[in-house]
């Protein structure tokens, strides 16, 4: 009788985020926002 086992090893470290992704990130939320302020204006409340 033969048991394999696998066994993984997982590591995680924090991703340093480079001046064009930040700049990315904000510009996507931004556009989210403006998005999501348009949207409002459309939708009525009942």
């Amino acid at each position: 009788m033969t048991l394999n086992i696998l066994f993984f090893t997982i590591t995680i470290k924090k991703r340093k985020i480079t001046l064009d992704e930040a700049i990315h990130d904000q510009m996507v939320e931004k556009l989210y926002e403006d998005n999501k302020d348009r949207v409002t204006k459309y939708i009525r409340p009942y």
